[in-house]
């Protein structure tokens, strides 16, 4: 069985890490806890039971770190997670680490979960990278990616239901599929909607009334009338097209997903600004068309049209 660990929040992949590694290396495995530099670290001290093997098994301090992202097929490759030449990668930032904790006698071996995808040569070069920087060897170094994560899973099938991983704890987790189908159809049709009457669509709840309900700053609302309501109609008349069926029926699925999730976990967000953002920095995260420099505005926009038609939010309840 596969597992969506892009869906999970950051704990509870912190919690599955704690779980598997209590099995390679010893039920005194301790769970994360953040240290004094804001990381988060879990510890295992004296000598594994089966990792790297049980006739050479590992003896020490062992440091294991866990790196969530909601993002799909995201890899150790990229920039962010892996680049030499920048300090805020995650990798440079766990090099320091790992060098005071070296040099403080409080780290002999190194373990670091991700799902993400690992490939052989990567998995190489960022091993041999910590090794020479931190002076630790790099029999001492084990990077876990998404393909050996499954591995251990299916190895050890009960950490799964251990885990506990309730969908009630999840976070606020949208897929972008259907709304990257939506963007990139109306973006393909960009001159014909240029063509088309600018006039503000007939909204259901009141744009003022729906905002203090949905509890969106005023300013918030002010900012995204003001840049994204010119192109409303624009997408009303191209999603009332009947040769844009399919492309109605796709936004009618996001609509429909999103304003579920939205409702399940609205008491995480202080305000519906909030809610936005949050969406848009997973719908970019997540998606390769969505996060293309030509589509983010358009992106912003179709999620505005949702909030403004009141397809998500909130709205007043009237007597039909």
């Amino acid at each position: 069985m596969k597992f969506a660990y892009e869906d999970l929040s950051d704990d509870q992949f912190e919690k599955l890490i704690v779980l598997l590694c209590q099995r390679l290396l010893g039920v005194s495995v301790k769970g994360f806890a953040k240290g004094p530099d804001g990381g988060r670290d879990a510890k295992f001290i004296g000598t594994a039971e089966r990792f790297p093997s049980t006739t050479a098994p590992w003896v020490g301090t062992v440091v294991i770190q866990a790196k969530h992202t909601n993002g799909y097929n995201r890899h150790f490759s990229e920039a962010d997670f892996y680049s030499p030449q920048s300090k805020s990668s995650v990798i440079e930032k766990e090099l320091l680490k790992i060098t005071k904790l070296r040099a403080a006698g409080q780290l002999d071996h190194y373990m670091l979960f991700a799902n993400r995808r690992l490939a052989g040569n990567v998995d190489q070069a960022i091993s041999e990278h910590l090794a020479a920087k931190c002076n630790l060897p790099t029999e001492s170094i084990y990077l876990c990616g998404l393909e050996q994560l499954e591995l251990l899973m299916k190895q050890f099938p009960e950490v799964a239901n251990l885990a506990d991983l309730d969908p009630v704890d999840s976070p606020l987790i949208v897929s972008p599929d259907e709304l990257a189908i939506i963007v990139e159809a109306i973006a393909s049709h960009e001159a014909d909607l240029s063509e088309m009457l600018d006039v503000e669509p007939t909204d259901r709840t009141s744009y003022a009334d729906k905002n203090i309900i949905n509890n969106m700053t005023p300013e918030y609302a002010s900012e995204i009338r003001k840049r994204y309501l010119k192109d409303t109609a624009q997408i009303q008349t191209f999603l009332a097209a009947p040769e844009n069926m399919e492309i109605l029926r796709s936004y009618e699925a996001a609509t429909e997903e999103f304003q579920l999730k939205i409702i399940s976990k609205r008491k995480d967000f202080q305000n519906f600004d909030a809610v936005m953002e949050h969406l848009l920095d997973l719908l970019f995260a997540r998606d390769p068309i969505l996060r293309q420099q030509k589509h983010k505005r358009l992106t912003r926009t179709v999620l505005f049209y949702m909030y403004w038609n009141c397809d998500i939010g909130e709205v007043a309840h009237v007597e039909a």
